[in-house]
Parts: structure tokens; sequence; C-alpha cells
């Protein structure tokens, strides 16, 4: 009962925000669909601990994907009526859709930065970040999981993922192939095994 007290709450709160953030170009019961999608996602997400879906897709939320272009434009919110607020221009960047609303995806990148995008302008293509949080590390890549050293890759480089098992991930960057430690990278869960 509290839960669901609480539930329409922040639907209520989320909704007349999305109203004024919008400045009234869309009507009061889109956002309203929008908030209550959004705020569905988030309360199912801290009620339970199972793997939550996404509504429109049913894919898993949260999930890392890559921007398909070199332009991709980030909105206030889930139409074109909404203001750009910023713009990504490094095709294959890795971002995490966080919320789903009909073509749009909520996104958030390495930095925290959150933002919604069309569909059309990600890719379920993975690729990761090496230690986006230090710009300056010099992060091994070696020929297989603790083994020798083959290159150093700088904090920032994007690479594509090719699999991960749960502590090291096969990478491909800069011309190279080889394993990265998981924990250096941003676009892959702890622990999350994965096969391309």
């Amino acid at each position: 009962m509290r839960l669901q007290a609480r539930h329409k709450f922040i639907v209520g709160a989320i909704a007349a925000a999305g109203v004024a953030l919008a400045g009234g170009v869309l009507s009061r019961a889109d956002a309203g669909r929008a908030a209550a999608d959004i705020a569905s996602s988030s309360a199912t997400a801290k009620a339970t601990t199972a793997v939550q879906k996404g509504p429109v897709t049913g894919l898993p939320l949260p999930r890392f994907v890559s921007l398909k272009s070199g332009h991709v434009r980030v909105r206030r919110g889930p139409s074109t009526r909404y203001k750009v607020d910023w713009a990504f221009t490094l095709r294959g960047l890795p971002v995490e859709i966080i919320a789903e609303y009909g073509n749009w995806r909520k996104i958030r990148d390495a930095q925290g930065a959150e933002g919604w995008v069309h569909k059309a302008l990600l890719s379920g293509r993975r690729t990761a970040l090496v230690t986006p949080w230090d710009k300056g590390a010099a992060v091994a890549l070696r020929a297989r999981p603790g083994g020798a050293v083959i290159a150093r890759l700088r904090g920032g480089v994007v690479s594509r993922l090719e699999s991960c098992g749960g502590r090291w991930c096969a990478v491909r960057a800069g011309g190279y192939r080889g394993f990265i430690a998981q924990d250096m990278l941003w676009g892959v869960y702890p622990g999350e095994r994965y096969e391309r």
C-alpha cells in the first residue's frame, strides 16, 4: 500500500515537472504518460531485485549500447519538441539506456550526463571506454587474461567488445586485439558475461 501511494506521488511530481520543462509544448497527457512510464520503470527497479524489462522493447534496463552516428543530438525529453542540450560527435561511443518511451531512449554517458535520443541513433554493437574516470591512465592490453602486455591504452579510448567473461574482456582497439581487465572498462557491468 505504501509503495503504491509513493508511486502515485512520484508519477504526479514527474508529470508536473515534465510539463514545466516542456514549456507547454507537449500536452499534459503526453507528459503524464512519459512520466508514468519512467516512474514505473524506476519504482519497479527499486522494488525488486529481478532484472527490469523496458516497457517498449522488453529488453533489460539498464543496458549498454553504442552511438550509431557521429552526430547524435541529446534532448531534454522524448520528442523533437524538446530542446537539444548537447550533441555527441563520436560514433561508437558507449552509452547506457536507462528508460524507454515510444521511439525514444533515455541514455546516460560515462560522466553521468543524461538525456533522450531517438532509437534509430543507437546500435546494439557493444563498445567500452577504457578508464574514462582516469584519462591519464595507461591500461594494459594483454595477449590473454593475465598474460603478456601487448599494448597500453590511454584512458578514454573507445574499444570494441568481443566478449567478457566476468573478469576479463576481449577487445579490439587501436589496431590491436587482446584482453583488458573488466573493471578497467565503462560499457560493461561488473561481472557481466557477454558474447558478440
